[in-house]
This record gives C-alpha cells, sequence and structure tokens, in this order.
C-alpha cells in the first residue's frame, strides 16, 4: 500500500522570512537568547530542517538594560584564547556590559546555535542595538514580547 503524503521541500529563495523587533529591558539573559535562537532558526515553522536556513530576522533594541540572574553579575566572565602560549584573556560581565552590551547578547546567542556555517549565516540575520532606535523601520518589524 503506498502512501499519498509528500514531504514539503523548500528552498532558499522560496522560504517566507519576516522581521521582527524584540525589546530586551528587563528580560532575562538566557530566556531572551533561547526564544531569539529558535526564531533565528526557523523551529516553528512547519518546514523546518535542521540543515537548512528557515529562520527570520531579529532585531534586538535596549540591549543595555537586559538583566541575569542570582550573582550571575559579579561572577559571569567572558573567556577568550588566541591558541597561542599566554594568549588567554577575560572580560568580566560587569566591565563587558559597560564597553558593548551587544557582544552580550550576541555571545548568548551564538552559543545556541549550530557551530558550522550554517550558524554563522543564521547570525548575520540578527541585529542588536544598545539603546531604543534601530535603522530597520523600512521592513515594518512586528514586536514579539516574551
Amino acid at each position: 500500500m503506498k502512501s499519498h503524503t509528500k514531504t514539503c521541500v523548500v528552498n532558499h529563495t522560496t522560504i517566507p522570512r519576516e522581521w521582527y523587533v524584540v525589546d530586551a529591558s528587563n528580560t532575562v539573559l538566557g530566556r531572551l537568547a533561547s526564544n531569539i535562537a529558535g526564531i533565528l532558526m526557523g523551529k516553528k515553522k512547519a518546514a523546518y530542517a535542521p540543515h537548512q536556513d528557515h529562520g527570520d530576522y531579529v532585531i534586538v533594541i535596549n540591549a543595555d538594560k537586559v538583566q541575569v540572574t542570582g550573582n550571575k553579575a559579579e561572577t559571569k566572565v567572558y573567556f577568550r584564547h588566541s591558541t597561542k602560549p599566554g594568549g588567554h584573556s577575560s572580560v568580566p560581565y560587569k566591565k563587558q556590559m559597560a564597553v558593548d552590551s551587544t557582544k552580550v547578547i550576541r555571545h548568548a546567542i551564538h552559543g545556541m546555535l549550530p557551530k558550522t556555517a550554517l550558524g554563522r549565516a543564521i547570525m548575520k540575520k540578527l541585529h542588536v542595538y544598545r539603546g531604543a532606535d534601530h535603522l530597520h523601520a523600512a521592513q515594518n518589524p512586528k514586536v514579539l514580547a516574551f
């Protein structure tokens, strides 16, 4: 007996894309990042496939006002290494927020995406701004609240 159901296969030109704006003020960093990562990957779409980029564009505003729970504001440290001897560097959370708060949100979201060329392509659809103003008004973004 043959099954008459067909698999929905789409290519990158037929994937419908939306623009969303998210206000990060008074939201927890991890919850914000996990929700945005799902939107960027397109996990809620019917035709989602893990090997394709089905996601939408996301604009994050008010990155300066994102919060962390517990004592992470004092203990969280961002670490990186250049792979050379003595090439390690660490920046505390509070200092990173003072220097560039957009990197905190980008780092959290990047950690939830695939570490491949697909993940790098997905990150290009993320736009993070420190204040309430953004440059994407022409795209008519829809407001998302988490």
